[in-house]
């Protein structure tokens, strides 16, 4: 199957994440997944509501912590780097950051 170019493009932006950064986030993801392990232990031993519901608040932060992230590297560099070059595909890596936001504060 051939590459679009916009999937060329948006291929050549995944590697945004410094090392250390991406490192960072792998770390805090493998902690979120031993939350959700947590949870699940949790709801199967049929802890207290309120317990479960504290721990579903903390994961549910944890992962925002993480998608903020994200978005920050994101901005900081694929939408920057875009937009220097102008055109349509600045204009697309705006609304992908926005839809992304809105995605975001919706949640």
């Amino acid at each position: 199957m051939t590459e679009t170019s916009a999937e060329a493009t948006h291929e050549h932006v995944h590697g945004y994440l410094a090392h250390d950064d991406k490192d960072k986030v792998l770390k805090r993801l493998r902690r979120i997944e031993g939350q959700v392990r947590g949870l699940q232990r949790m709801v199967e031993e049929e802890k207290y509501c309120i317990d479960v519901l504290t721990q579903v608040s903390a994961a549910t932060k944890a992962l925002e912590s993480v998608a903020l992230t994200l978005l920050h590297d994101h901005l900081t560099h694929c939408v920057v780097d875009a937009a220097k070059q102008g055109g349509p595909e600045a204009d697309r890596k705006v609304r992908e950051a926005s839809d992304a936001i809105a995605r975001l504060v919706r949640s």
